[in-house]
């Protein structure tokens, strides 16, 4: 039975009667209650009869609603979904038919990483392209990207047993994959974001080598020779910096750009471009640095790219602080602006082959740029015209937007919402390439999560003051969303704040089961783009120069007293927890500050020295920038200051991990063991930095749950969960 109302009611009577024969559905109760609101708002002069009618709803509503404790309510979202939702996505291509292939990495297969290919027709189920006995993952600069490459119906992909290239042909009856780089005994060298040569038969790629220092290893552009059967090593094209990404050919194949930078700077602090022009033989024999080499121009140019016409354009940060498109004019040697805009058309370079915009042609003939960008906590897509110095904004459901892959009519784009999960989309353009004429999801992380749509949270934005008068700090705040429960009048929830890792990255306000796991038992949650996140320009980056350990933790708290203070959340049950740099943070934060209860570090760091000394070449000077001095290295690291730590912690750890080695995780578990605080460590076998396997992410989920219940949540968590031991405690 539909509920219908219009301007023709005729007396408030006759629906007072409906209400209190309406169906006790809770989904149509809603709406009777929407429906009131506009009708309150809308008829001044019947108000008294109408807030009667509202409360009839309402009441009938709460009965259908049990009373439960907050984080004591029961929820389908169980952490066996969380771990079932949490595909990820490893890059996009087009075959030589147009047809979608995508890399997914599947917790069910203990985090294997596939590629995909979209079916041929309608209704049909995708393809597998990678072998069983294959994974597509490569480990350069420990966190990966761009382990793929496809042109035509060949495949070029970075395998992560071996770390070896392999080649692949997708259509041919024989599409066994055969190794183009040798054999060094183990996955000492690995490849990443590759490009296909074909004016010499090759494929240009970056390449990390750890044969000589696991901890220093050497980074080049190289060749990989395409048209012999034996395999041949690899030739260095470029080399003899730190760092090498994105290196790209013109059309004709005379000249390559690339990105490079050098120690102390991560690639989002200070880069350089550069374009070689490529001889006869395929050597380079003239280099010129297009940007980042002038040392009064503070920038990190990023994602260059040639058009069809072989200009070369890229993003750059150049005075104002924001990613913006910029192009090279190659006879006058400068660079001038595409489109200025206060947003950020890039993203940190942590992993490699991020894609952020693409060439398309209009009907008319006209080169236009497809891209994305981030505003104020949203992500946009839209349609540059260059020439005419204006975007036209796509009209679609993402809020949140990553790489693009285009053909002539479509763009397929990575992204998601507030209520859709990390997925593909194919989005269809009109003939002037200005709207979007149709939106189709194509991959999905959890393709089942809208059956949970009904316990959802939706975030909201939320700026708050920090220690810093008159500057402001931003999270998203989720609170707690169950249609079958509700809570005490008085009471309110506990809070659960996630500090994001990195420190250089930004959580964002896109679907996540994870989070949809708290607040549908009853949690608020509170997502923390604390001074020194990205998406809000090189200023708001910058606040965590010289000061990680600080600026973090004060807009972590300051963000919690802020819920506190609004009436939000319960100021006697805040809980932190993070991962990584997050897991830092929270350490951090439970040391040096009073604001939280309890909290919970996933492979975070304890001794800041410790991290200096043990890890990956990438990061091994980037806290030299976030921290200081030898001072600031001890006084900022919790392990030195287990006297100051007061509240429970649990700890969970990979063995595998080379960013934070398990000895970070140890050391504070066996000091606040000695010290009698509550403590519990969780180390997985086979895990490296972040968990992969669907059981070690369900684990994880459950057993942070249980023990914030146990020791701050003052209820019992309505799932079988049978708790770990906990020190000090059991």
């Amino acid at each position: 039975m539909a509920l219908s109302l219009s301007s023709s009611i005729a007396s408030i009577s006759s629906f007072s009667a409906y209400c209190s024969s309406y169906s006790s559905s809770t989904l149509r109760l809603n709406r009777v209650t929407r429906r009131l609101i506009w009708i309150i708002s809308t008829k001044k002069k019947k108000q008294q009869q109408l807030q009667g009618c509202k409360r009839m709803a309402t009441s009938a509503l709460n009965q259908e609603r049990s009373t439960a404790p907050y984080g004591s309510w029961k929820s389908p979202i169980t952490a066996d979904v969380v771990a079932g939702a949490s595909k990820r996505l490893g890059g996009t291509a087009l075959d030589s038919h147009g047809r979608l292939i995508w890399l997914e990495s599947r917790p069910a297969e203990a985090g294997r990483a596939v590629l995909v290919k979209e079916a041929e027709e309608l209704g049909e189920e995708p393809v597998d392209i990678t072998p069983k006995d294959f994974a597509v993952r490569t480990v350069a600069q420990e966190y990966g990207g761009g382990a793929f490459t496809v042109s035509g119906d060949t495949v070029i992909f970075s395998n992560y047993e071996d770390q070896r290239l392999y080649q692949q042909f997708i259509d041919s009856k024989d599409s066994s994959p055969k190794p183009l780089t040798p054999d060094y005994g183990g996955p000492v060298v690995s490849y990443a974001d590759g490009v296909f040569d074909p004016r010499f038969n090759r494929f240009v790629t970056v390449r990390e080598d750890r044969r000589q220092s696991s901890t220093n290893a050497t980074t080049e552009i190289v060749t990989v020779g395409l048209g012999s059967d034996e395999i041949q090593e690899p030739e260095v094209l470029v080399g003899g910096n730190d760092f090498y990404a994105f290196p790209r050919l013109d059309p004709k194949g005379e000249r390559i750009a690339w990105i490079e930078w050098s120690h102390p700077n991560m690639p989002w602090d200070k880069t350089e471009l550069w374009v070689g022009y490529l001889s006869d033989n395929g050597e380079i024999y003239k280099r010129i640095c297009i940007a980042g080499s002038d040392p009064t121009i503070v920038e990190s140019p990023t994602e260059p790219k040639w058009s069809s016409s072989g200009e070369l354009y890229f993003i750059t940060d150049r005075k104002s602080g924001f990613w913006n498109l910029h192009k090279w004019v190659e006879s006058d040697n400068k660079v001038v602006s595409v489109y200025s805009l206060d947003a950020e058309f890039s993203r940190p370079l942590w992993v490699f082959g991020i894609r952020s915009y693409e060439f398309i042609k209009s009907h008319e003939g006209k080169s236009l740029i497809a891209c994305c960008y981030r505003q104020k906590g949203r992500s946009y897509l839209g349609i540059l015209d260059d020439v005419q110095g204006t975007i036209s904004l796509l009209d679609i459901p993402f809020t949140d937007m990553d790489n693009i892959t285009s053909t002539e009519r479509y763009l397929y784009v990575e992204g998601a919402s507030a209520i859709h999960p990390s997925s593909v989309a194919k989005v269809t353009l009109d003939e002037p390439k200005s709207k979007a004429v149709e939106f189709k999801i194509i991959w999905s992380s959890s393709p089942d999560c809208l059956n949970y749509k009904s316990y959802f949270s939706l975030p909201e934005l939320i700026e708050f003051p920090t220690e810093v008068p008159g500057q402001t700090a931003y999270a998203y705040f989720y609170p707690p969303s169950n249609p079958d429960y509700q809570a005490g009048q008085e009471e309110k929830p506990p809070l659960l704040l996630r500090s994001h890792g990195g420190p250089t990255a930004e959580t964002r306000a896109l679907l996540n089961l994870n989070i949809q796991y708290w607040t549908s038992r009853g949690w608020a949650f509170v997502d923390v783009n604390y001074g020194g996140s990205t998406g809000y320009g090189r200023e708001y980056r910058d606040r965590l120069l010289g000061t990680w350990g600080i600026v973090d933790v004060n807009d972590c708290c300051s963000c919690a007293k802020f819920l506190v203070g609004t009436g939000n959340v319960d100021g006697e049950r805040l809980c932190i927890t993070g991962g990584s740099a997050g897991g830092y943070t929270t350490l951090a934060a439970l040391a040096f500050r009073n604001t939280f209860k309890a909290g919970a570090s996933l492979y975070g760091v304890a001794d800041l020295n410790l991290l200096r000394a043990e890890t990956h070449k990438f990061e091994s000077h980037y806290i030299d920038n976030l921290v200081g001095s030898e001072k600031d290295y001890f006084e900022r690291s919790p392990i030195n200051f287990v006297d100051k730590f007061s509240c429970p912690i649990i700890l969970f750890q990979g063995l595998e991990d080379k960013v934070v080695p398990p000895d970070q995780a140890r050391k504070i578990y066996q000091a606040l063991k000695e010290k009698g605080l509550p403590v519990a460590l969780v180390e997985y076998e086979g895990e490296q930095h972040g968990f992969r396997k669907a059981e070690n992410i369900k684990f994880t989920l459950e057993q942070q749950m249980v023990f914030f219940a146990r020791l701050v949540g003052h209820f019992k968590v309505a799932d079988e969960i049978t708790p770990i031991r906990i020190d000090n405690v059991d």
